[in-house]
């Protein structure tokens, strides 16, 4: 599974990795308005957030030892 590290010390709650996310892996909690990947395991390795956010707060490591999804099925 992916590793999504949001630096909460440069983070300014903007919701741009929620609004970047089309795979909706980020919740931003109500009380704080702090962004958190609640879904990483659905995260497909865009980058999309990490790209998107002003600050650069945001960091995907991606899991290299996962299986790759096929198009084509598993053969």
């Amino acid at each position: 599974m992916n590793l999504i590290k949001i630096d909460s010390t440069l983070c300014t709650k903007c919701g741009m990795c929620f609004k970047s996310c089309w795979n909706d892996v980020f919740r931003v909690d109500k009380a704080t308005r702090q962004p958190y990947a609640a879904y990483p395991e659905d995260c497909v390795e865009c980058n999309y957030c990490e790209v998107s956010c002003p600050v650069g707060a945001l960091t995907v490591i991606i899991d290299y030892a996962k299986p790759m999804a096929s198009c084509y099925g598993n053969k």
